[in-house]
């Protein structure tokens, strides 16, 4: 119980008297019923609790004496009382919705996956006048971003390389801090191969330099193409620890190295000015930059032509980008050609150039056609951001997700997945919120409400497929820092595979707009069932210290 006072125009007292909740019916139920009518639980009651219930099939009896010992309040050798089970559930380290280990199959082709993907990667802020730094490459690093995008260009002197958002008001930063800080930072978050995209406005005798640098700075990190026209992508895991370079071979390389300027000036419509002018690029011969070429893992490349005809080559595999405006346009017309292409090559999707304020697009325009790198601004906070946050939780966070089998496989007769088209129900997943806590550690009295507690309310929605999508809320629960809600939410599936569940607390505020109070989201597909700890982040994806919810998922 705890005593909240506010003043009201510094002369009245209002006095709230608010008592931190109890474990709800659902939660003394399951207690009752797993101890066998005792009153307290064993190791033995805990361990078929989290094998039943919680679907926790693997745990053993050695785990559930371990969380026993180091959850309960009380050193106490009977088990588990009520108390301590409650406060079990409510402990995200023991009891988190996601699992924290990578399990996968890590062993397919890179094309395979969807890959943590940054866009413009150095960027602190605007597209147009925000400084170039390491320090966003450092900060995506840390959260598990699995592609580095740099934009090199020749500096003043032309005599070095510059990273820079070209013909910008951007502030450059020198190439070699940027891979120095890359190579620090690359696998902190995850083993798993970093890639490092690269726009390159360079000379032959700068793309040499370059070349020279990563070999000095990556050292055996650097990976190296076993041949010079893969077939196949090598393998997340055969990758581990390494360091791969995806760019346009030199000129002399390129299929279209005789493509008239017009062409090539058709290579994007959107990534804005900092896209090259090819009629100011130097000429290059058979003998350039070999030294650079041979760092090219991923080969890459633009829409020279007609879409349809660079989505159905065969041959190598490559690295295509397009932006998100002509996925869109495109996957109207070759929305089957865009699947069979991503299930051996690699699909890159990058904002539309008039995206300034480095906003983002809606990441299920490229997933559900199997793009693997969905390229984002990472300091582009918003919902959409989040989304993509919510997706590279999935896999232990390591940055690389195992693409769903249906955007993989082909049927009989060459057929592929539909994004546009409706599918049957799945799989509906049930959402029971229960209540929620930690908001009076983590905020001030009056963050949210000047003159009383705040009123929480929880909205939960599906992001995905058209026919999946759907918004939930809970009722208002007034002048609460400990809310409780007991309500539960209904959502049924086509696919299941790509959805996402978003979960965001607010604060109702009937003269403005509401507060926030913490967010998250989930991969639907990960969700552990049973009762679960649901740790909220901030709207920039940094995890509250405190808050969490009680929620309850379960498939039908």
């Amino acid at each position: 119980m705890a005593t909240h006072n506010y003043k009201i125009f510094s002369c009245f007292n209002r006095k709230f008297i608010i008592t931190e909740p109890g474990p709800s019916p659902d939660v003394q139920k399951a207690f009752s019923d797993f101890a066998a009518g005792a009153s307290s639980m064993s190791a033995d009651h805990l361990l078929r609790f989290l094998a039943e219930h919680q679907g926790e099939v693997d745990c053993t009896p050695s785990d559930s004496k371990r969380i026993i010992q180091q959850s309960r309040k009380q050193d106490q050798e009977s088990g588990f009382d009520l108390h301590d089970f409650f406060h079990f559930l409510l402990d995200d380290d023991f009891n988190s919705p996601l699992k924290s280990q990578v399990h996968h199959d890590m062993n397919a082709p890179l094309s395979h996956y969807f890959i943590y993907t940054g866009h413009n990667s150095y960027l602190t802020g605007n597209q147009l006048s925000s400084d170039c730094s390491d320090e966003p490459i450092i900060k995506a690093l840390q959260r598990g971003v699995r592609v580095i995008e740099l934009d090199l260009w020749p500096n003043s002197a032309k005599d070095d390389i510059d990273v820079v958002h070209g013909r910008t008001l951007t502030t450059p930063v020198s190439l070699i801090q940027c891979l120095k800080s890359i190579k620090e930072y690359a696998f902190v978050k995850s083993h798993y191969p970093l890639i490092i995209t690269l726009e390159d406005h360079l000379t032959p005798d700068l793309q040499a330099k370059v070349a020279e640098m990563a070999t000095q700075i990556f050292g055996e990190l650097l990976y190296y193409p076993e041949t010079d026209s893969l077939t196949e992508f090598p393998t997340p895991e055969s990758l581990k620890g390494r360091i791969l370079i995806s760019t346009k071979p030199p000129k002399e390389f390129l299929e279209s190295k005789q493509c008239d300027d017009k062409d090539n000036e058709k290579e994007s419509d959107d990534e804005g000015s900092s896209l090259p002018d090819h009629t100011n690029e130097p000429e290059t011969d058979d003998e350039s930059a070999p030294e650079y070429k041979r760092l090219i893992t991923i080969r890459a490349g633009k829409p020279k032509g007609d879409i349809q005809d660079e989505l159905k080559a065969v041959g190598e595999v490559r690295r295509l980008s397009l932006s998100e405006q002509a996925l869109e346009k495109a996957s109207d017309s070759y929305g089957a050609d865009i699947v069979r292409f991503t299930q051996k090559n690699i699909l890159r999707v990058y904002p539309k150039g008039t995206r300034l304020n480095s906003s983002n697009y809606k990441p299920h325009i490229g997933w559900t056609y199997g793009a693997q790198m969905v390229a984002f601004n990472m300091q582009g906070y918003g919902k959409s951001l989040r989304f993509m946050q919510g997706m590279f939780r999935a896999n232990g966070g390591c940055g690389y997700v195992k693409k769903p089998e249906f955007l993989i496989q082909k049927g009989p007769h060459d057929e592929v997945f539909d994004p546009k088209r409706t599918l049957p129900v799945k799989k509906t997943l049930k959402v029971k919120v229960y209540m929620g806590n930690g908001w009076s550690l983590d905020f001030s009295q009056t963050d949210f409400d000047t003159y009383s507690p705040p009123d929480f309310y929880v909205k939960v929605c599906i992001i995905g497929v058209p026919a999946d999508m759907a918004k939930k809320k809970t009722s208002v629960i007034s002048n609460n820092w400990f809310p409780v809600w007991d309500e539960e939410f209904d959502f049924p599936l086509t696919v299941p595979e790509l959805a996402l569940l978003r979960i965001e607390v607010r604060e109702n505020d009937k003269h403005q707009k509401d507060d926030f109070g913490g967010q998250t989201c989930l991969p639907v597909s990960e969700l552990k069932s049973g009762f679960r700890s649901v740790p909220l982040y901030d709207e920039k994806g940094d995890k509250l210290k405190s808050v969490k919810l009680l929620i309850r998922f379960q498939f039908r």
